[in-house]
């Protein structure tokens, strides 16, 4: 592996252990588990805007910004063995992913709280 993936290696390491503190903060103060399983009846979380959300928003942004540098580098006639190429090509494709996995959670969750409190059916 060269440079390039090696620092997008090592910048992805860190901002998912970021990402990971967090949502284990989040899990043990937001949410309420019965038996192993969430209550979605008492849990709010998922009903409201939070830092997940924000945080999301960021992700996807971060994947923008580094899918239009990896264009411009590639149509300045970079190839695959730049650095700065392997980098943007790395990062593009993990927070595309990441920010993809956790819309679709997201409202799967939200889904299933909304369900719980209204009985699955809305007048």
């Amino acid at each position: 592996m060269d440079t390039g993936w090696i620092v997008s290696l090592i910048v992805t390491s860190f901002l998912i252990l970021v990402i990971l503190a967090i949502a284990f903060m989040m899990d043990r103060k937001y949410i309420v588990r019965e038996k192993g399983r969430i209550n979605y009846q008492k849990t709010k979380i998922f009903l409201r805007w939070n830092v997940f959300d924000t945080m999301s928003i960021a992700l996807a942004i971060y994947a923008i910004i580094c899918v239009q540098i990896l264009n411009y580098l590639v149509a300045s006639g970079l190839t695959i063995n730049n650095v700065f190429v392997q980098f943007f090509t790395n990062q593009t494709q993990v927070w595309t992913f990441v920010s993809i996995s956790y819309l679709i959670s997201r409202i799967s969750m939200t889904i299933k709280s909304i369900k719980v409190r209204w009985g699955g059916h809305i007048e």
